[in-house]
């Protein structure tokens, strides 16, 4: 009883900040200002010491993959009043551009209203990577009505992984997408997440608290967001506000190294929470290669 009222007190004052914002008449005029900030493109590499194929028998073998695998990430996108949608159709353009061979989406696809899935899910429509599109639910999906979030996603071929795991077509089928329920306003399951999954693992979580709740489940790479980067932070970085869970509050931006594991990366995020503004904390699509060597 006490979630369902701050539940619908959550809905009741971003339902007022919609209105205080004019229906994304705010936002748009951020936007045409260079308010929302500049989209940026951060890369990195990681090499994956993958271990040899389960030779069970000859069909359920799963190599280690010979070349590398591209992949795409973005999250935080807040579709609605605090956003303006040339944002998203400006990340699509990089992402077409640099024609990754997997697309991971972070959560909070939109602000507060259900409906407002939609436009995003007009620009995911035109990118279509060969191994597909992924993603996972966060704190923000589950306000609006998850239920009304995840239809209009799955209906543009986005795959809502929730504690549930994807294994790669070929030549990745030693690699499996790995994702959990928003660690805070879900039910996060771990263990479900990862049960079955192949050698090489990639991690997807909302929040980067999500790493608190992996316990002994091992990943090569994470990829998480919730932070913004703080949205609004000092010239070196400092957010000026954080967003809450320990180590969204430690973790608001960048690589970070996971002891037992490989690295977990935290995007600053695409879209504009609470207010459409980013000083900064500049939207961001991330790119990572993994390369791949067989442990002798």
């Amino acid at each position: 009883m006490r979630r369902s009222a701050a539940l619908l007190f959550r809905r009741l004052k971003l339902a007022a900040l919609d209105a205080a914002l004019l229906n994304g008449a705010v936002a748009r005029w951020s936007y045409s200002c260079g308010l929302h900030g500049r989209l940026t493109v951060t890369e990195f590499d990681i090499l994956v010491k993958a271990p040899a194929p389960i030779q069970a028998s000859a069909e359920s073998a799963r190599p280690v993959p010979e070349r590398p695998l591209l992949i795409a990430f973005a999250s935080d996108f807040h579709a609605g009043a605090t956003t303006d949608p040339r944002l998203f159709a400006r990340l699509m353009e990089h992402v077409l551009e640099r024609r990754p061979d997997v697309l991971l989406l972070g959560g909070d696809f939109v602000s507060w209203n259900a409906r407002d899935a939609g436009v995003l899910a007009e620009r995911l429509a035109v990118v279509d990577p060969p191994l597909g599109k992924f993603a996972v639910v966060g704190n923000h999906d589950w306000w609006a009505g998850v239920g009304r979030v995840v239809p209009q996603l799955e209906r543009v071929g986005v795959r809502v992984l929730v504690n549930s795991h994807a294994a790669l077509p070929a030549p990745f089928e030693a690699v499996s997408i790995c994702g959990i329920d928003d660690p805070w306003s879900g039910r996060p399951n771990a263990a479900k997440a990862f049960a079955g999954a192949g050698p090489v693992r990639i991690f997807l979580t909302h929040s980067p608290d999500g790493i608190l709740l992996a316990g002994t489940n091992r990943f090569d790479v994470a990829f998480a967001g919730h932070t913004h980067g703080g949205q609004i932070a000092l010239p070196d970085g400092t957010p000026i506000v954080t967003a809450g869970g320990p180590l969204s509050r430690s973790h608001s931006r960048g690589r970070f190294e996971v002891p037992g594991n490989g690295p977990l990366y935290v995007s600053r995020g695409v879209g504009c929470s609470n207010l459409p503004l980013r000083i900064n904390a500049d939207p961001e699509l991330v790119l990572c290669t993994l390369r791949f060597s067989a442990l002798p």
